[in-house]
């Protein structure tokens, strides 16, 4: 992320008398993020967006969000908590603020996706995934293939929506600055009690935070996400809904946003193995299932300061391995 908002500051310098949204506008221009569907929601990208905006290579690639056929998922950054991000929904997401033009969409899906009682649970369709270096990252391999969005996705769409309130306050504010703020927070011994309120770090609260400020968020969802697909239908030039067939779509809603609101907002993030450079497992891993009969929470008396960043956090978590592995010879801290 830190390269990435540096090449966007480069960009704002080279163009001082661009607005923040007409950055946006550049970089969706030159990304070729201009089907009608976007359109419909951000306008066409080349009325406000200058022709001798020079945008780089990078930039341009950065928002080609594509999953190759050996499962890396290109157009994701990794951020400096630990998670990886999606630019494409983040950075749409923005826009949408800048240009005061904020509704409850379903984060990012394409508008062709299927959403039937068949569909996988969302544990299954979000797959996270582990970066060749955490020094110097280049290439994001998948766990294993997503059904419908990744995590780096659902991260990129939310981290989009709360963007998108700030922007919205805002208009005048740097998109390198807000990022920055965003991304950059730096934690100190207090960790996040004494840490602003916009910062990655809070993501899974703050976006809990916007679903609760809407009477009823579940009919929110249900009815954006057939609009959405009801706009995609009118625009291939197809016939519209019938009302039944919108029924039983926002019955077919009701689960699943259920499923993914419990897992990206109740539940804490779950960082992977690799990505803290963990050992090979050792021991014989059992599988858990609900509810609990017991929960042990482990914790370290050395060191005993908490950690307050990724980095320090990784440490801390191959020491336990160690701690677990070597010294104690108990089985492996299991999970994937």
């Amino acid at each position: 992320m830190e390269d990435f908002i540096k090449e966007v500051k480069e960009l704002e310098v080279g163009n001082t008398d661009l607005k923040p949204v007409h950055v946006l506008r550049a970089l969706r221009s030159a990304s070729g993020l201009t089907d009608p569907f976007i359109q419909h929601y951000l306008g066409k990208p080349k009325s406000v967006s200058p022709n001798y905006v020079n945008v780089s290579a990078y930039l341009t690639s950065a928002l080609h969000h594509h999953i190759t056929a050996d499962n890396q998922e290109l157009g994701v950054v990794l951020t400096a908590d630990g998670t990886t991000v999606a630019l494409r929904p983040l950075l749409l997401g923005i826009e949408a603020g800048f240009l005061r033009r904020l509704r409850w969409d379903v984060p990012n899906r394409h508008p062709n996706t299927p959403v039937t009682k068949k569909s996988p649970r969302y544990e299954d369709q979000s797959p996270d995934g582990c970066w060749d270096s955490l020094a110097s990252p280049r290439t994001f391999t998948l766990t294993h293939r997503p059904t419908l969005l990744t995590t780096a996705q659902l991260n990129g769409g939310m981290d989009g929506v709360i963007l998108a309130r700030e922007a919205f306050k805002s208009r005048s504010l740097k998109l390198s600055a807000l990022l920055t703020m965003y991304y950059g927070q730096k934690l100190d011994q207090r960790g996040l009690d004494a840490a602003p309120c916009i910062i990655s770090q809070r993501r899974r609260d703050n976006f809990q935070q916007l679903l609760q400020s809407s009477e009823s968020v579940l009919g929110v969802l249900r009815m954006e996400a057939v609009a959405v697909a009801e706009i995609n239908k009118r625009m291939k030039g197809k016939r519209v809904m019938r009302l039944k067939e919108k029924k039983q779509m926002m019955s077919a809603m009701n689960g699943k946003i259920r499923e993914l609101v419990q897992k990206y907002t109740d539940c804490p993030p779950i960082i992977p193995r690799c990505m803290w450079g963990a050992e090979p497992y050792k021991g014989t891993p059992t599988n858990l299932s609900l509810p609990l009969s017991f929960l042990y929470i482990h914790h370290t008396a050395i060191p005993s300061q908490p950690c307050t960043s990724f980095q320090q956090c990784s440490v801390d978590m191959r020491a336990m391995q160690r701690f677990h592995q070597e010294e104690r010879g108990w089985d492996d801290i299991g999970y994937r």
